[in-house]
């Protein structure tokens, strides 16, 4: 059986990593900072162990945040285009998140996990239905 492998890249392709496999989990988040960075009313990320991600290629400007939660998360993002590609969570040293859009792959999975409802855009309740995990 081969392992899938997955390119993630920003909006001008400058920037790309590889993932080999499945993530270990895939979620939403509803925090104002991530409705901030993805200009959206929510973020989708893709959670792969770090031994599950090729090195960056191309040129990565990074930017690193306190979260509400307090820990600090740092971003990678394009220099060229600005697209934000992926993030290492203070929370989670042994992961790197990836936004699920930077796959461009409409047949990805699914969310299992929502976080920081206490910020959903109420329209976005229609998620919900689909039984996903919550937690804060």
């Amino acid at each position: 059986m081969s392992v899938k492998i997955r390119q993630a890249s920003c909006s001008c392709g400058q920037l790309r990593l590889m993932c080999q496999g499945e993530p270990v989990r895939v979620s939403i988040c509803h925090c104002l900072e991530c409705q901030r960075r993805t200009g959206s009313s929510f973020s989708v990320q893709a959670w792969y162990s770090r031994d599950q991600v090729r090195p960056a290629e191309g040129a990565v400007k990074r930017y690193a945040r306190v979260a509400e939660s307090g820990r600090t998360v740092n971003f990678g993002f394009c220099p060229e285009c600005g697209g934000t590609v992926f993030w290492e969570a203070e929370l989670r040293p042994d992961q790197i998140a990836l936004a699920v859009g930077t796959f461009a792959d409409p047949s990805f999975a699914k969310p299992s996990l929502s976080g920081w409802e206490r910020r959903q855009h109420p329209w976005t309740k229609a998620i919900d239905a689909q039984k996903i995990e919550h937690s804060e």
